[in-house]
């Protein structure tokens, strides 16, 4: 079955980049000029996705306006001659089919999964959470989508940790097939030393629907909420789930360190300022 539809659970607090996300979603907390939202957006597009649904929750409403068309806006460029803004904003608006469901409750991610159950309507589909960019030469969900064609089953992105950021991750643990590893066991932020692996998740699924049984299954886990980790446990009682280590860079925009990774990184890769930012950050490291 093809992959046609992405998910983007975007309803959380954001709590990890308080006060600046009192105001604003942290998935649109900016890099160098456009939100970490968009870069989200992208990677679904350039993996062959045009159909996304976007969980949202209270306080989100930024995310909604920022990829509707603003007549205005476009009007207003028109006149003053800026025609390249003009194309971008008018490409931005029309890049993808996106949809939107509300999270009423903060019931954790696997909750948030579940709320797109009548839209996803069988299919099997991607998930990326809204606050992680990846960079990586090949859409690192396409590299999800393609291995779940060979292999046939839900695919999880994750990456090597170390042992001392294990407990902030859901790990997997499994046996290595080909390409990927053969999951038979997810643990939601374990201990170092009750881990399976050091083999972390990123933020990257591709998902079959029976995932939707399996989260209704699912009892309240760590923090009072249901876990995605949990409910991809239970589908190891009825079909094989293989995690991919991702080949790419990561950020974590809800974690400051890796906010300003992006920024810099990003930054000295801009095609308008990235030579001269060099410059700069030649200049104030001694």
């Amino acid at each position: 079955m093809e992959v046609k539809k992405a998910v983007i659970p975007a309803a959380g607090f954001g709590t990890r980049f308080l006060p600046a996300t009192k105001a604003q979603p942290k998935e649109m907390l900016p890099i160098i000029n456009k939100p970490t939202i968009h870069f989200v957006v992208e990677e679904i597009i350039k993996s062959g996705i045009e159909d996304v649904l976007i969980v949202t929750g209270r306080g989100k409403r930024a995310i909604e306006d920022y990829f509707d068309k603003n007549v205005e806006l476009e009007d207003h460029l028109r006149r003053i001659g800026k025609r390249d803004l003009l194309r971008e904003m008018q490409e931005l608006s029309d890049m993808v089919d996106i949809h939107y469901v509300r999270q009423k409750k903060q019931l954790g991610l696997g909750h948030a999964i579940l709320c797109a159950e009548r839209h996803i309507d069988g299919e099997p589909f991607a998930v990326l959470l809204g606050d992680t960019i990846v960079r990586s030469e090949v859409p690192c969900t396409k590299q999800g989508i393609e291995l779940f064609r060979k292999y046939g089953g839900s695919m999880v992105g994750v990456e090597r940790v170390k042992r001392e950021d294990i407990e902030r991750y859901g790990i997997v643990g499994g046996v290595r097939r080909g390409e990927v590893f053969e999951v038979d066991k997810l643990v939601e932020k374990p201990k170092p030393e009750e881990a399976p692996s050091n083999l972390g998740i990123i933020g990257r699924y591709v998902l079959t629907p029976t995932i939707f049984d399996a989260l209704k299954e699912t009892k309240e886990g760590i923090g009072g909420e249901i876990q995605l980790t949990d409910a991809i446990s239970v589908l190891l009682g009825g079909e094989k789930v293989y995690a991919y280590e991702v080949a790419g860079s990561r950020y974590d925009i809800g974690n400051k360190l890796d906010y300003l990774r992006a920024v810099v990184e990003f930054g000295i890769r801009d095609e308008e300022i990235g030579e001269e930012f060099k410059r700069y950050l030649r200049g104030i490291i001694r």
